[in-house]
């Protein structure tokens, strides 16, 4: 009796899952289509379209139907939203698909990118629900992926330099000192009490120093005679030449006192009309806005007197304020300071650089292609010059270079402590953020390095790159710029032989470089470039072999004898 009884309840059961798989049953994976396919990484994700269609007499009127596309990869899956369809009989606001024509309907799929994606399948789950009963549909494979060549783009000091804030270090530093000798309404005989003025007693002292200081030396000495822009011409330029003369006489006697000689340059003004207008300009005499027309208007000396002079009331306070100022000679000394050598300026910056000053021992770092050694000295600079922004950028920059990515967000964090306005402080720190992958923060510093030294346009076009915005990444480049990023950006847009250009451009090409050759080759059916390429970026890295193995780029070549022996 019991076995009676089990034999008919699965005849039933059998009947019942007949019925639900004629109606709901597997669907034929040429009812979809999904795009891309192979899948593509683009901006840190995955998205497909898969457009699919359920057949007429499929779709059962009381069934609810979720699909949920699910990327399998490695023993893991990964789900995107599910969309959910419902029968003609079925009460709800999901989209309603006819038992007799079917219907089409399209899913957006969207997944964050993991590395072992590379190797991976797209899949339809089906969840079938007739009557509170619920089974799954078989799902179907709609893709491949993924094809993950963005990922290849890289942010380190071979795509792109770190900005260093230069020194301001001179060699030569020019120090001036002037003096005047003031002489008496046409008189040209010098007085004692002008020459006893600490100026001129200052400015003799001053080329006595010189000539006992072993790193100084006199660059220039002028002696210039003026006299005041009022009486006749010919009177003025006589006195402007006497003073010239007498003031000449009195430095070269001084010079023979101190032992020494000096290449004098003498010239004189007869009229002084720019001291002038000079002294008249800082004045408050009355009518001065009128005289000083006076001096634009007229370029004659003798109309240019008379119509002052016509001022009665201004020309009293000119002749007792302004014209004996200009009644003088005028002593011009340059002395060029000469600083240390590049040899003294290392060694002291290796054994004692608290003997430098700040731009000697930011400079020092200049003369060494030492990447330890110009940390070493760029520490020292943190060290003795706390609140100097450009030793901690300047550091942060070298560990960049070194790839201590760590350290160098440590110091460029400093730096923006205490410069946030710095253009190539900025640049650094959009570096660090591009490297982390924080594409926002990247995008909002590089906003604020306008005027950088470092290379802004490559790291623009990287960041839309990573951003999966490749025309904004084509703008931001430069013509001229070249390195892996640029030939990338080539390659996802199809532009082999551009990319081929750029590539063969790259002054020190590493694995990467090959391995996008190797790309190219592949998309092209060039098998020699693609083994030869392979070849290369192996030898530089040997971690290139697994990636070229599992890389669906060279899917066409994973039984390829030849491939094989290159990868394995």
């Amino acid at each position: 009796m019991k076995k009676h009884l089990f034999f008919a309840i699965s005849v039933v059961m059998a009947v019942l899952l007949s019925s639900c798989s004629k109606n709901m049953g597997a669907l034929d994976p040429s009812n979809f289509k999904c795009t891309p396919n192979p899948l593509e990484l683009k901006g840190g994700k995955v998205d497909a379209v898969i457009n699919g269609t359920f057949p007429v007499k499929y779709f059962n009127k009381n069934a609810t139907v979720t699909v949920t596309p699910v990327l399998r990869f490695a023993g893991q899956e990964v789900k995107s939203a599910p969309v959910t369809f419902q029968g003609e009989k079925v009460v709800g606001n999901n989209k309603t698909i006819s038992f007799k024509a079917g219907g089409s309907y399209t899913i957006n799929a969207s997944f964050n990118y993991v590395p072992e994606m590379a190797k991976s399948e797209l899949y339809l789950d089906f969840t079938a629900t007739v009557k509170n009963k619920t089974y799954q549909i078989p799902s179907v494979k709609v893709a491949d992926g993924v094809i993950a060549t963005a990922e290849l783009v890289a942010v380190n000091a071979s795509q792109m330099n770190t900005a260093i804030i230069p020194d301001k270090f001179q060699r030569i530093i020019k120090e001036t000192q002037n003096a005047d000798i003031k002489f008496l309404i046409e008189k040209w005989d010098l007085r004692p009490n002008e020459l006893k003025k600490d100026e001129v007693v200052s400015l003799v002292q001053k080329i006595k120093e010189v000539k006992d200081a072993q790193n100084k030396q006199v660059s220039s000495f002028e002696i210039l005679g003026y006299a005041s822009p009022d009486g006749p011409i010919d009177l003025n330029t006589n006195l402007a030449e006497k003073r010239q003369d007498v003031t000449s006489d009195y430095i070269n006697k001084q010079m023979k006192k101190l032992k020494t000689s000096l290449k004098i340059d003498t010239k004189f003004t007869a009229e002084d009309w720019a001291g002038f207008q000079e002294l008249m300009e800082k004045s408050n005499i009355q009518d001065k806005d009128v005289i000083l027309r006076v001096l634009s208007m007229y370029t004659d000396p003798e109309e240019r007197e008379r119509q002052i002079k016509n001022l009665s009331v201004a020309y009293t306070k000119i002749a007792d304020e302004i014209l004996p100022e200009l009644r003088r000679s005028q002593l011009k000394l340059t002395v060029d300071v000469i600083g240390k050598s590049d040899a003294e300026i290392m060694q002291l910056a290796s054994n004692d650089p608290s003997k430098l000053n700040l731009e000697e021992l930011l400079y020092a770092a200049t003369l060494t292609n030492d990447a330890n050694a110009k940390a070493a000295i760029y520490k020292k600079v943190t060290e003795l010059y706390p609140n100097c922004v450009r030793g901690f950028n300047n550091l942060g920059a070298v560990y960049f270079q070194q790839g201590k990515l760590d350290d160098a967000s440590a110091m460029f964090t400093k730096a923006m402590q205490l410069d946030p306005n710095s253009p190539d402080v900025n640049y650094n720190c959009a570096l660090i953020a591009l490297a982390k992958k924080d594409l926002s923060k990247a995008e909002e510093l590089l906003g604020k390095a306008a005027g950088t030294s470092g290379d802004l346009s490559k790291a623009l076009g990287t960041l839309y790159i990573m951003k999966g915005d490749y025309a904004k990444a084509k703008t931001s480049f430069k013509t001229n710029d070249v390195n892996n990023n640029v030939a990338l950006l080539q390659i996802l847009s199809g532009d082999y032989n551009s990319a081929r250009k750029t590539l063969s451009a790259i002054q020190t090409p590493d694995a990467t470089t090959a391995y996008l050759s190797a790309i190219i080759g592949a998309r092209t059916n060039d098998r020699e470039t693609v083994y030869s390429n392979l070849k290369l970026a192996i030898s530089k890295d040997k971690s290139m072999a697994k990636k070229a193995l599992n890389d669906i780029e060279f899917a066409k070549f994973v039984t390829d004898q030849t491939f094989l022996s290159i990868v394995q």
